[in-house]
């Protein structure tokens, strides 16, 4: 059995070997090499709590700048937290970072996964791994407690994700945990995600590309150990109090009566847990499809997101409540109340009641109507295939269904021999086949990701033509316009921006939304859902710009985002803005570490800076870079058939950096910012290589010259189209 640190903290402070809740040790794992060694979880954490403080620590210290994807210097980093495997509430998910294949341009990215592989691989005695190098041949990796084999996956190479996790079941029993690729990731496909139990993924980076650059199929792990938490009475209180009273502890859910509310989708074949992680307790199914399948050797029974149910149909967005991102005290809404079974009963008495339950209404995008077979059949597509269902089902498929619809694929069939027609399942079979396997001209084109494929086929016609079939309910059935495209940033597509998929929300939030995703590399929306508290909500609608709570908000919110993917902690329960030491008291259930809201807080900004740094040295980013990148998708009308203004825009911006102790001008920290969060190795590496600015006198003017507003073709097309012009052109 693995030998963990489990000794009492309590009894010896000084000594932090002696935390809960981690196992001791990193496996660094290199393919080219065969080699095995150890990293000691000690010498980071609490510091750099786990998860991706950890991993933007590593990143740095080990990864050059100019390594590109599918380098092999590129390395991929595993991560789990404190509370994986500790039956804390919420907890047990985990963390991967690398640089990623799916931006535009490439870039360091990271993603957070549920799943219980995290939990066995630490039942193994392993915090995380860090894989290195390349394999010449297809390989997968074994671990086993102490023993760790690399071996050849010749026979697994070529199956999908399904097939390659009954192989490896039936080859080393079916209490393993596995993450594996797929062919889309074998095939390089920029898309390609990593999949674990119940289709959980790694989605975003494009990491099961970079898994199949190193010839890398699956890595399988089974445990013998435990990670016992610092404070099971504590444990026992979160489980009890966590979201009380719609969190509270309750049963699983018989299968059959598993689905949505109302019975919608019921589960009739069982292949595993369906929760996220043994630290939730809920366990709520919240949705569990099946049906027709996408392949014939198969039965369907999979976890499914917000973006699948659009596969059914979309001809309407989504549409959400103001609560949903500024919630009171009293009717404090998380996205898990629209997916639980039981659900508590609005408080009327609530003075903000009617402000937030106000429902914004969402578009009518008219992309697709209804079709449940088809739908199961493209969701299977993507969990089996390997690829990112958000590309697929909102960038890919919408694209298709727009540029049919204005004609702008008249005579080409994508490759596909048939016309290009997002209802006809027969289509879409044969597209995903072409992009996965690379097949022709346009299954290469599209494995290379939308953006790319785009820039390829003429952005100005096939990304920034108008699609003039988007209705806005919220104004009374007027067409506004949208792009052909909805990419967004960073060769991602559009989420909670305003406009695109799931645009019901106002602006001072697609305000904030467009930020978080201007300092990423990818969707934040995923981890990063903008909160903030309902009494500030007047105000941010009167000067959505300069209010000062929605930069505190934030900044909470990122901050948030890092804690979270640190501990590893649940989006769906975090954070609750009323109870701000929650994950604190996570974090000491689990470690028996007396850590504060505020120390929690200061790590956040120290991992936050630390991925700024990476961005600056690596991939050279500046604030130009970033406005310009954002600036597209704020020109594109929202449902009121509202744009950004450049001026102000960069004026919040401004406030942004201020707030964060950045320069104005270029984006990057000041040293005393770095060392301010004890990163002055950093701030003296930043100013070796010139990219440590000085930090202006108090008297010094703002930088307040945002030059010219970046041409867009979509701009000039919407403003000479006769269907809809801007408020202030008519």
């Amino acid at each position: 059995m693995p030998n963990y640190k489990t000794a009492d903290f309590l009894e010896n402070p000084d000594n932090k070997e002696k935390l809960y809740g981690y196992c001791g040790k990193i496996a660094r794992i290199n393919l080219t090499t065969g080699a095995v060694s150890f990293v000691d979880t000690y010498a980071y954490v609490p510091k750099y709590l786990g998860g991706r403080m950890l991993i933007n620590r590593l990143f740095w210290e080990e990864v050059a700048p100019g390594t590109k994807a599918f380098d092999e210097e590129n390395k991929f980093f595993y991560m789990t937290g404190a509370t994986t495997g500790c039956g804390i509430p919420a907890g047990g998910r985990s963390a991967a970072c690398c640089v990623g294949a799916s931006s535009n341009p490439e870039q360091y990215t990271w993603g957070n996964s549920g799943g219980w592989f995290g939990t066995e691989l630490k039942y193994a005695g392993y915090d995380g791994f860090i894989i290195e190098g390349k394999a010449q041949t297809p390989v997968y990796i074994k671990i086993e407690d102490d023993k760790i084999e690399i071996l050849s996956a010749d026979d697994l190479w070529g199956m999908r994700v399904h097939q390659t996790q009954a192989a490896i079941e039936e080859k080393h029993g079916h209490d393993v945990k596995s993450m594996v690729i797929g062919p889309a990731g074998e095939n390089l496909v920029r898309i390609a995600s990593i999949t674990t139990s119940n289709d959980f993924v790694f989605a975003k980076g494009g990491f099961g590309a970079v898994w199949g650059s190193k010839k890398l199929k699956a890595i399988t792990v089974r445990g013998s150990g435990v990670v016992g938490p610092a404070d099971l009475e504590k444990v026992k209180a979160l489980r009890m109090d966590m979201n009380n009273p719609m969190m509270a502890p309750k049963p699983i859910l018989h299968l059959e009566q598993a689905g949505l509310p109302g019975g919608f989708f019921p589960a009739k074949y069982d292949r595993g847990h369906a929760a996220c992680s043994p630290g939730c307790n809920q366990h709520c199914h919240g949705l569990l499809m099946n049906g027709v399948t996408a392949f014939d050797d198969q039965r369907v029974n999979h976890v499914e997101k917000c973006v699948s149910g659009l596969t059914f149909n979309y001809t309407v967005d989504i549409g959400a409540p103001v609560g949903m991102f500024w919630p009171s005290k009293q009717n404090f809404s998380q996205p898990c109340k629209m997916l639980v079974q039981e659900f508590t009963e609005p408080d009327p008495s609530d003075p903000y009641f009617e402000e937030q339950g106000e429902l914004l209404l969402p578009d009518i995008l008219n992309f697709w109507g209804p079709d449940y077979d088809r739908g199961t059949i493209i969701n299977d597509l993507c969990n089996d295939y390997g690829i990112d269902k958000w590309d697929a089902i909102i960038f890919i498929l919408p694209w298709i269904s727009a540029c049919r619809q204005e004609h702008l694929l008249d005579g080409n069939d994508l490759g596909t021999g048939m016309e290009p027609d997002v209802e006809n399942t027969a289509f879409i079979k044969k597209f995903f086949e072409n992009m996965v396997y690379r097949k022709g001209y346009y299954g290469d084109l599209f494995a290379e990701g939308m953006s790319r494929a785009i820039a390829v086929l003429g952005k100005e016609k096939y990304g920034e033509s108008v699609y003039h079939n988007r209705i806005s309910q919220r104004l009374g059935g007027k067409k506004v316009a949208l792009p052909v495209s909805e990419e967004a940033a960073w060769g991602h597509c559009m989420h909670w921006q305003g406009r695109g998929f799931e645009a019901s929300c106002d602006k001072p939030t697609w305000l904030a939304m467009n930020m978080q995703n201007m300092l990423n590399t990818r969707d934040a929306q995923t981890v990063e859902h903008f909160h903030c508290k309902i009494e500030y909500h007047q105000e941010a609608l009167k000067d959505p710009y300069h209010c000062p709570h929605v930069i505190e908000a934030l900044i909470h919110t990122q901050n948030n985002a890092e804690i979270k993917d640190s501990l590893m902690s649940c989006e769906w329960q975090s954070p609750d803005l009323w109870w701000p030491e929650m994950e604190s008291l996570m974090y000491q259930a689990a470690t028996g570490y007396p850590v504060t809201p505020e120390e929690l807080d200061e790590a956040a900004y120290r991992s936050k800076l630390l991925f700024r740094a990476i961005l600056i040295r690596n991939h050279g980013r500046t604030r130009k870079m970033e406005v310009e990148q954002i600036w597209h998708v704020m020109q594109i009308p929202d449902s009121l058939n509202e744009v950004g203004d450049w001026k102000q825009w960069n004026e919040m911006v401004s406030l942004m950096y201020e707030a964060r102790g950045w320069d104005l001008k270029t984006g990057w920290p000041y040293r005393e910012t770095y060392e301010k969060y004890g990163l002055k190795d950093v701030a003296d590496e930043m100013e070796r290589l010139g990219l440590l600015p000085e930090h202006p006198a108090p008297d010094a003017p703002r930088w307040e010259d945002y030059g010219e507003e970046p041409y867009s073709k979509f701009v000039e097309n919407w403003k000479q189209d006769t269907i809809v012009l801007p408020p202030q052109q008519k």
